[in-house]
């Protein structure tokens, strides 16, 4: 079973690309979703030229809901002035096929 974190942004300044390039620095998003315990995978799409979407996967429910808490942290402290958060949640995935490459 795949547990995900999803959450919906709006982008408040710059673009989708540069909020990207942020999550993929050193000490960035994907950097501490990589040292959390259960993590699985990681993406940020763009929903519009305002708004992104980031989608985490985890072996667990709790640690599903441990990114949620890791993420509003980063964002609080890196990427507020680019990003407004809309909707943070987590989900139990009912089913999940395909493989990564």
């Amino acid at each position: 079973m795949n547990h995900l974190r999803v959450a919906i942004y709006d982008v408040l300044s710059g673009t989708p690309q540069e909020v990207s390039q942020t999550a993929l620095q050193p000490d960035g998003m994907l950097e501490i979703f990589q040292s959390m315990p259960g993590f699985k995978a990681y993406s940020l799409l763009e929903v519009s030229p305002t708004e992104i979407m980031s989608i985490s996967a985890w072996d667990t429910h709790g640690e599903a809901e441990e990114a949620i808490a890791a993420a509003a942290e980063w964002v609080a402290t890196h990427i507020a002035h680019l990003i407004k958060r809309k909707y943070n949640t987590s989900a139990s995935a009912l089913f999940w096929e395909g493989a990564i490459a």
